[in-house]
């Protein structure tokens, strides 16, 4: 029997890191004075302001550890700048933002990490390919040496965006949520840049490491670095075609308990899961977890959720099958305590699980 890898092991550990979140959420909101917030954006995936004729939605976010994987193998720095501007846009498009303009991090150890000329190129190429993808304009960005405190040979990725809602009757916060409501659920590409801090103790543990071949005859280390889907122009497809969306979410960190992060008392009943990816099953074999602690901290196939009436998934479907992305009328949210059901597994994740707002 393999020993169990467990995840808060691995350098992640929710339960230290979401009561900082709280801590910092708390102190910011004493910032607050004589600002036209949208108070209720504080907590979700990007934070609201009131302008005159529309909203402001800004955000910042990581990529995360994902570029050591890209360092291991040398390859793939384009695939990981489209996963820094993913985890960017997704986040903003939650509450209902066209994204508009982002800024790039690139933060190294040691500057010399870009006189390798092919992968710098390729690290600029893939950002500004994701930037067209995503229809959002690079303004600009910082390229700090950190020596001392980043790794000399690896770099960190991150970056902001600013977005506007307009009409304003798009800005989406949770408080259209009605029981009833319908969860559908959009296809990952694998498993985006969550969960990275496991999948490289599985690398290391097991003989070939990244160049280990999964059961479909693909590469681990190139299955990782698929890069994340850019889910824009679905949701910008689903708006002006007057679906009325009531919430969405980005499912990345905290997995499929994420699917509560609004700030209301529902129960969210998923029974249909979606098919699950290879390279998660690879994960959970040689990792030890359990099901629940797959479904708490990876995608699982699901990397974003849209809340919508029942009546109109199907034209919500098809909309998401013109852009190439599988879906799923996973499941309905009902009256209750505030919490994740997952029927076909038979987990059942509570609000205390989810410590983010």
């Amino acid at each position: 029997m393999k020993s169990k890898i467990n995840y808060s092991k691995t350098g992640v550990n929710y339960n230290v890191l979401d009561p900082v979140k709280r801590l910092a959420q708390d102190a910011g909101k004493q910032t607050a004075k004589n600002f036209p917030e949208v108070a209720m954006s504080r907590g979700e995936s990007a934070y609201v302001w009131e302008e005159e004729d529309c909203f402001r939605a800004f955000v910042i976010e990581g990529l995360g550890t994902k570029n050591l994987v890209a360092d291991e193998m040398r390859k793939s720095y384009e695939t990981i700048a489209q996963d820094t501007v993913a985890a960017i846009v997704n986040d903003i498009i939650t509450v209902g933002a066209k994204p508009q303009v982002i800024n790039a991090y690139f933060a190294t150890g040691d500057p010399n990490w870009f006189a390798d000329k092919e992968r710098s190129a390729a690290l600029v190429e893939g950002w500004a390919k994701a930037c067209q993808m995503a229809g959002v304009t690079w303004g600009g960005g910082e390229t700090p040496g950190l020596a001392g405190i980043i790794n000399p040979e690896t770099i960190d990725l991150a970056g902001s965006c600013i977005g506007i809602i307009e009409p304003k009757e798009r800005l989406i916060l949770g408080n259209k949520l009605t029981p009833g409501d319908a969860i559908l659920l959009i296809e990952s590409s694998g498993i985006h840049a969550n969960g990275l801090s496991l999948a490289r103790v599985v690398a290391e543990k097991i003989p070939d490491g990244y160049a280990t071949k999964l059961p479909d005859g693909s590469m681990y280390g190139e299955t990782l670095l698929i890069p994340t889907h850019i889910y824009v122009a679905l949701i910008k497809a689903l708006f002006e075609a007057n679906i009325d969306i009531h919430y969405m979410v980005n499912i990345t960190g905290h997995g499929f308990r994420k699917l509560m992060r609004a700030d209301r008392e529902f129960t969210y009943f998923i029974n249909e899961v979606p098919s699950v990816p290879e390279i998660f099953n690879f994960i959970q074999e040689n990792s030890g977890n359990s099901d629940e602690e797959m479904y708490a901290n990876f995608n699982m196939g699901a990397g974003f959720a849209v809340y919508l009436p029942t009546d109109q998934i199907e034209k919500a479907q098809a909309i998401a099958a013109k852009h190439n992305l599988k879906s799923w009328n996973a499941g309905v949210i009902q009256g209750g305590p505030k919490q994740v059901i997952i029927e076909p597994k038979d987990i059942t994740f509570k609000a205390e699980t989810l410590g983010i707002r």
